[in-house]
């Protein structure tokens, strides 16, 4: 029997291809179809077979919307991700670190799955980021994270309106994550960001 050009190999692949794919777990994966930020299904056996298509048109969004790069800096600027779904605080995020004429370069995405693709692009010198995000959040981002050992070492700033007691319900932070509570106090983190940067230049200096 001739094999038509549309055939299902060709429209869909694994789960363990779009991990591949996309640079990501096979867990986060999983959670994007059930989420329905991929498009999938299960085979009679259950197996899961995911439109590529969805994949592609997933990076695609990644790509020009998930990680809005403000102005590139030297390749010797502290590199900034902030993650926040709150269209309005990124813009805050945004304007404010511009204006403190820092050699920093930032990046902006809006949810747990589009950090860990970008930090999967380009891994930052410093993580920003909410808790409560759509999809995957910012406890279980973090989580992965700290499991991958090629970015155990990667700074992480929590600022969110969640409590203490909240955070601890979650399953709490790794010791080593710095948190802040909304509003962002931004003098706290210019401080921690100009730390960052003159520890980054000694290193570059003694190199």
């Amino acid at each position: 029997m001739a094999v038509t050009p549309e055939t299902p190999e060709k429209e869909y692949c694994s789960t363990s291809e779009a991990a591949q794919r996309l640079g990501l777990s096979l867990g986060t994966v999983q959670q994007m179809v059930e989420n329905g930020q991929l498009e999938g299904w299960k085979t009679a056996g259950g197996h899961r077979r995911i439109r590529v298509s969805s994949i592609e048109e997933f990076r695609a969004r990644s790509m020009a919307g998930g990680g809005q790069n403000h102005q590139r800096q030297p390749a010797n600027s502290l590199q900034v991700l902030v993650a926040e779904d709150d269209r309005i605080l990124q813009k805050l995020y945004e304007h404010t670190l511009a204006s403190w004429g820092l050699p920093l370069s930032i990046r902006l995405v809006s949810s747990g799955i589009d950090g860990l693709l970008e930090i999967g692009r380009v891994p930052p010198d410093l993580l920003i980021t909410d808790l409560r995000m759509p999809g995957i959040d910012g406890f279980e981002m973090i989580r992965r994270l700290r499991a991958d050992p090629q970015l155990q070492e990667l700074d992480i700033v929590v600022v969110s309106g969640l409590t203490e007691e909240e955070i601890l319900e979650n399953g709490g932070l790794p010791p080593d994550v710095i948190f802040y509570c909304k509003p962002v106090p931004f003098r706290e983190l210019k401080g921690y960001v100009q730390a960052k940067i003159m520890a980054m230049q000694r290193r570059g200096r003694a190199a």
